[in-house]
């Protein structure tokens, strides 16, 4: 069975990352990668489901001993992406999703650099603008500081592996499975049918 591979996707908020996670994570072969928290689960989250619940002193052992590919702090809680769980559901053959964000992205391509870093971004600044407004949950200046957010994260764009415009869901999601076959059949990702091709599979 050939191993899968760690996907990352990125994007300033409004491109539709959300969604198009949650229908990747819908196909057989994908997975989403689960991070662990020290928040207290919102009504309807499952513990290893949604997250790992944890408390600090699980979070901070799992930190020291260097068990996490990235983790940051956000309104006052831990979080962090266990190497563990990826690993084993890469094993399986399965490709881990991670929607993180572009820092959070480029930790993880340090640590593990077969990482593969896809950015999510809608067709043009007024369509990211226009969607975060029909979504009524920001204010104007909120609203404002998101673009100029998503223009700094646009600055890091040469670090990722591909680019997808988000104009449609749909064929967003189409672009990013064939990105996943094509990496597939890269050399790189390719050793175990390599061996068997020269006859090393039983080595």
């Amino acid at each position: 069975m050939q191993d899968g591979l760690m996907l990352i996707i990125s994007g300033p908020s409004g491109s539709g990352k959300g969604t198009v996670v949650k229908k990747l994570c819908g196909i057989d072969d994908f997975a989403l990668s689960i991070s662990m928290t020290t928040r207290q689960p919102r009504e309807g989250e499952l513990h290893g489901k949604d997250y790992i619940f944890c408390t600090e002193e699980e979070f901070f052992a799992t930190r020291d001993s260097n068990g996490f590919l990235e983790h940051a702090t956000f309104s006052g809680h831990y979080y962090g992406t266990p190497i563990s769980y990826v690993e084993e559901k890469i094993a399986q053959g399965m490709s881990v999703v991670l929607e993180i964000e572009v820092v959070g992205a480029l930790q993880v391509k340090n640590v593990y650099p077969d990482a593969l870093l896809i950015f999510l971004v809608p067709p043009t600044f007024e369509e990211l603008r226009s969607r975060l407004k029909d979504r009524g949950t920001e204010n104007d200046d909120e609203i404002e500081r998101r673009i100029r957010r998503a223009k700094e994260e646009m600055e890091e764009l040469a670090k990722y592996d591909y680019l997808v415009i988000n104009d449609d869901i749909d064929t967003a999601l189409e672009e990013i499975r064939g990105i996943v076959r094509a990496e597939k059949l890269k050399p790189k990702r390719s050793q175990s049918k390599i061996d068997i091709f020269f006859g090393n599979n039983d080595k």
